[in-house]
């Protein structure tokens, strides 16, 4: 038996019919917690429950598609000891997955530091984690030099 290929289509949102979009609400109303059930959820957006189940598994908001990447982090760092093993630390805190390190040798006091590592477990928003990093005493310059899946 041979399992049928799935495809996926990336649709903007004016041409998707009301009931695909009404699920997406509800399902955004559940995953936030602002309901108790399914039942709740279709009732505040208008939608009936088999039109839910038809589509909740098949309609997903953009954002959620792109949860998973990587990203790769530039940083500029006074060559004191622990340093590094903090920065990690604090990556680590955060939820991200390191993948790869990558350290110049210390010049004038100062190190160049890139990292790369996959977001998708990150229990903070990538933001959040930048101002983090940013704030520690040792960190000089903390830049994004690629995003993406």
């Amino acid at each position: 038996m041979t399992e049928k290929e799935e495809k996926y289509y990336l649709v903007r949102s004016d041409i998707l019919p009301e009931s695909m979009k009404k699920t997406i609400e509800a399902k955004e109303l559940i995953e936030r917690g602002k309901v108790d059930s399914v039942f709740e959820a279709v009732k505040r957006v208008d939608l009936s429950r088999s039109a839910f189940y038809k589509y909740r598994d098949a309609v997903f908001p953009f954002q959620a598609m792109v949860k998973e990447r990587m990203i790769t982090l530039f940083f500029h760092l006074e060559d004191q000891a622990g340093s590094l093993s903090q920065l990690l630390a604090t990556v680590a805190q955060a939820g991200g997955n390191i993948l790869t390190i990558h350290q110049t040798i210390p010049l004038h006091g100062k190190a160049n530091v890139t990292i790369s590592l996959n977001t998708v477990a990150m229990n903070v928003e990538i933001e959040k984690l930048i101002q983090k990093l940013k704030s520690l005493d040792f960190v000089d310059k903390v830049e994004i030099l690629s995003s993406g899946a």
